[in-house]
């Protein structure tokens, strides 16, 4: 049976789509719910994908991620789509295996951008840490919807999730919503989520000894949005990151 065909579009009643585009996923169609990529990591092995998403047209990326006992896997992504995007991933944890997700969101133009993770700590002593930045004007949106799901016998379990959302002007708005479900005792579990204004008495600082505007803007952001990348190794990797995220400043208003 063709899957597809079961499906159905969701709704704002549906928790993970509650501040989706719902016009622009009508555009993407009922059969790309169902284009989800699978990545089953072995015990014992890592994998890390880098990822910059988004075009002038909406985007829905969905990835399911096994991990056996003691693997890794780490995603790292910049979207910074000029239409709705949306980047969704499913995790579940064998024994000491970690997960590691770095998303950066960031543009105008009144675009909705948007991380969805579910993270299932199936078994004992496994690690996740999930850090999401979120910048945003002319009317733009940034979500971050993360779960955390902690079986019953998952103890030793250590995970956390790290949401800040800068908003460069009246309009932008950034949306967290992290949620909890544990049912072991012996976890460590943490989650925090705040949105503000950029940093003016910084940047008058670096305005007062020389620089301009928008190179002072430039750097705030680049400090902003460089903690979601701090766990990448590879260097080139992160630049490449961090320039895709960076080239949406043009686009924005000092």
């Amino acid at each position: 049976m063709n899957g597809a065909a079961t499906l159905s579009l969701p709704t704002r009643r549906d928790e993970a789509w509650r501040y989706a585009d719902m016009d622009a996923l009508a555009r993407l169609g009922v059969a790309a719910l169902d284009q989800w990529q699978a990545l089953d990591v072995p015990a014992g092995e890592s994998v890390t994908r880098c990822l910059v998403v988004g075009s002038n047209a909406p985007e829905l990326h969905r990835v399911r991620v096994q991990l056996g006992e003691g693997a890794r896997a780490a995603f790292f992504v910049t979207n910074a789509g000029d239409d709705y995007t949306r980047v969704e991933v499913e995790v579940r944890l064998a024994r000491g295996a970690h997960f590691e997700f770095g998303g950066v969101t960031i543009g105008g133009g009144g675009v909705t951008r948007e991380f969805v993770t579910q993270v299932v700590h199936a078994e004992p002593e496994a690690t996740s840490n999930q850090t999401i930045r979120a910048v945003h004007w002319a009317g733009a949106t940034g979500n971050f919807l993360g779960e955390i799901k902690v079986a019953r016998h998952a103890q030793k379990t250590d995970a956390a999730q790290d949401f800040k959302g800068l908003l460069l002007e009246a309009g932008a708005s950034a949306n967290a919503v992290p949620q909890l479900e544990i049912f072991a005792d012996d976890v460590k579990c943490a989650h925090g989520a705040t949105v503000g204004a950029l940093d003016e008495a910084a940047r008058f600082y670096m305005m007062a000894r020389g620089l301009d505007p928008a190179t002072a803007q430039r750097l705030l952001v680049q400090a902003f949005i460089g903690d979601a990348f701090v766990a990448l190794e590879d260097e080139a990797e992160r630049e490449t990151l961090l320039d895709a995220a960076l080239a949406a400043l043009e686009g924005a208003k000092l």
